[in-house]
């Protein structure tokens, strides 16, 4: 089914609550910020992580923890400046979360191949079946959030969600991050083994 009607139909309302806005003299701009949704992401984060804050509380692990996971567990074979350049962090924050995830068997460090000094990270099939749990937790609150739109608009509204979010990220950036955004899903069979 075409997406055609559905994203006009979101840009409509879109358009209609800007004027809305507008009118009520609420417009963010330079004098006043957006505070709603500021206000709206903070709240929508705040319960996007809940969950999985739960669990990762269980192994003692916080979000530095579910980050390091979440991006080795989708890119095996990540390099720590890899990962480094993601994350945005220093390498001392990363060495002490990679410490523990590796000590509690949830992340390997292999040599490489080509060079032999740069270390590769894999996650475990413990870490595997721990990054598919919180995964799929966020992943239930996401369809639950596209299940609020008529069904027929679904694709429009996740399009428009990635558009926004990606347009969110720094310029220099999006490449990268759509690049990352876009590795398959993959789930581990009963062996271990991709699937």
């Amino acid at each position: 089914m075409s997406t055609l009607p559905a994203q006009a139909t979101l840009n409509t309302a879109l358009r209609n609550a800007l004027a809305e806005e507008a009118e009520a003299g609420q417009t963010a701009g330079p004098d006043i910020p957006a505070y709603d949704l500021i206000e709206l992401f903070f709240f929508a984060y705040r319960d996007f992580v809940s969950g999985p804050d739960r669990i990762l509380a269980e192994f003692g692990f916080g979000r530095a923890h579910h980050r390091v996971l979440h991006f080795v567990s989708r890119q095996p074979g990540l390099t720590i400046a890899e990962l480094l350049d993601i994350l945005k962090i220093t390498k001392q924050s990363l060495n002490r979360v990679l410490k523990e995830l590796i000590e509690k068997n949830f992340i390997e460090s292999r040599m490489g191949t080509v060079d032999r000094r740069q270390r590769l990270l894999f996650a475990t099939p413990e870490g595997e079946e721990l990054a598919l749990r919180l995964a799929d937790l966020q992943t239930g609150r996401i369809m639950r959030a596209l299940e609020s739109v008529p069904e027929e608009e679904r694709d429009a509204m996740r399009g428009f969600v990635k558009s926004y979010l990606t347009a969110m990220v720094d310029p220099q950036e999006r490449g990268r991050v759509a690049q990352l955004a876009a590795t398959p899903a993959r789930r581990r069979g009963p062996g271990g083994e991709n699937r």
